[in-house]
């Protein structure tokens, strides 16, 4: 099995079992009274709540990865990438395609850390 197979084999595994029961899966707390309207969507849109999991599971493994100076340009571009989910409001589709972009970027990430050097 090459490298890249295994790194993704892990992330599917790490995911599916980290995945909580529960509706409110989501990387924050949608119980409470004051969610933005992106956190309110991705609270009431199961696809949405599962890819919120995924990506902040797959950031969390590849940030543990990475080495410092690379782990901070990572973080930075999830800050900002966060501020691009929130411009997508309650709007599904541009949450959803938001996801799609970033978790293409975090894939990269990965297929990077397997090339040899």
């Amino acid at each position: 099995m090459n490298s890249k197979l295994a790194v993704f084999g892990v992330i599917g595994i790490l995911v599916t079992t980290t995945l909580p029961l529960s509706a409110s899966a989501a990387s924050f707390d949608c119980e409470k009274t004051d969610l933005a309207a992106d956190e309110k969507a991705i609270c009431e849109t199961r696809a949405l709540n599962d890819a919120d999991v995924k990506m902040v599971t797959t950031f969390d493994i590849l940030t543990s990865l990475l080495a410092m100076g690379t782990r901070d340009a990572l973080r930075e571009e999830q800050s900002a990438w966060l501020k691009k989910r929130q411009a997508c409001g309650g709007d599904v589709a541009c949450l959803t395609t938001a996801y799609d972009e970033r978790m293409k970027q975090l894939t990269q990430a990965f297929e990077g850390l397997s090339r040899p050097l």
